[in-house]
């Protein structure tokens, strides 16, 4: 009965397009309230007036697709009601593909204890100029297991376009992520996989960060590869207060406080600040409450990765940037490390211990300094550029 529902449906919307502006939003959630057990619920072609939040919970083996990305598009650019676009929750096997969706009020998309979740041919994105007032997040995957983001494009989220939070067992692949504050960011996560995807146009290209503060404490055993990180050197308009407010406009990718984490094989081109950072949390100089966070990277290895050539000019809209300029001018090192370690995790001959290792090696134009940011002063010059004690190869 309910799949002649659905049929039924889509007829109606196909034939007739005033019905279906004007009731297409009571029609879907309607479907998501109803759907049992391996239903597709289609959403047809056309360009539809969302007023307020679609929502699928507790559901099991659900797919919600749409005639193409340029076909089916939901514009919740006059909502009245929640926040997200769509929220998906408490749910099991669940795909969402074939559609746009755009200028929600928050988050575009967000999925929560959701096992198993695919977000495929998908473009989420504010369409005005990018601005603090825009949403945090466009694809926002938090506290999932088994998560899957293929082919899918961001636009204008105020923290990141496609943000992977609490998870385990993360694809995300042949993604664009553009004038977002960060591109992609995996945070807190385990099991990643980060490879084809194309991030260029925002503040920062690729970020991994573990933070305090957080149910799921430690993140890691992260691969970022085969990517194109470029020209991420737009202006960083996350709201203040926010952690990627203080990733400085021209940041390829950055690794923050997090362990197992390799970046390799990827095309990292023309990031005007840091085109590789690997950074402590004590970088970010906020103070840390969590009592169980560590606050170090370990365990990271930057290899067999292309960076640009040629002069770059640090931001100096931002503390960071500003002394990069002052320490390297337009010379500044594609590949940098705060230098901030854990006494415990080193040798007396200042080598890592082997499970802590910072491994630089065999990228192309790779050029290398540790800061030793915690004696790092625009008065004094501490900062070194040999790198015997990171590599691994020796």
């Amino acid at each position: 009965m309910f799949r002649l529902f659905s049929a039924t449906l889509l007829l109606l919307l196909v034939f007739n397009p005033v019905f279906a502006q004007s009731d297409v939003e009571k029609r879907i959630q309607t479907q998501c309230i109803l759907a049992e057990e391996g239903d597709i619920i289609e959403i047809p072609a056309g360009n539809f007036s969302i007023s307020g939040t679609l929502s699928l919970d507790e559901k099991k083996n659900v797919t919600l697709r749409g005639a193409g990305q340029d076909k089916t598009i939901l514009s919740f650019k006059g909502q009245k009601q929640g926040a997200e676009g769509l929220k998906v929750t408490n749910s099991t096997n669940i795909v969402l593909e074939n559609f746009t969706m755009e200028d929600a009020k928050g988050d575009i998309i967000k999925t929560q204890n959701v096992n198993g979740i695919i977000f495929r041919d998908i473009t989420a994105r504010w369409t005005g100029k990018p601005d603090e007032s825009n949403g945090s997040y466009a694809l926002y995957p938090v506290q999932c297991q088994k998560v899957r983001i293929e082919r899918c494009t961001a636009i204008g989220a105020s923290d990141a376009g496609i943000y992977v939070g609490q998870s385990d067992s993360v694809w995300v692949t042949a993604c664009t992520a553009k004038n977002n504050v960060a591109g992609i960011e995996i945070e807190n996560t385990t099991n990643a996989w980060v490879w084809k995807n194309h991030a260029f146009e925002n503040t920062g290209g690729i970020l991994v960060f573990d933070l305090p503060d957080l149910p799921k404490k430690r993140g890691g055993h992260v691969k970022v590869y085969d990517n194109l990180v470029a020209r991420n050197n737009y202006r960083n308009f996350a709201p203040k207060g926010n952690i990627v407010g203080t990733v400085p406009a021209g940041t390829g990718v950055m690794v923050l406080a997090t362990n197992d984490v390799e970046v390799y094989n990827n095309k990292i081109w023309e990031n005007r600040t840091v085109s590789t950072g690997i950074v402590s949390y004590y970088i970010t100089e906020t103070p840390i409450n969590d009592q169980s966070y560590i606050p170090y990277p370990s365990g990271i290895s930057v290899h067999d990765n292309i960076f640009s050539g040629g002069r770059r000019m640090p931001t100096l809209k931002n503390r960071l940037g500003f002394i990069f300029w002052w320490k390297f001018g337009k010379k500044v090192p594609h590949i940098l490390y705060d230098g901030i370690s854990n006494p415990d995790w080193v040798n007396a001959d200042g080598s890592f211990k082997p499970s802590y290792q910072i491994c630089i090696g065999e990228n192309v134009n790779g050029t290398f300094a540790n800061l030793r940011a915690d004696k790092l002063s625009l008065t004094s010059d501490r900062i070194s550029r040999d790198q015997t004690h990171f590599n691994c190869k020796k």
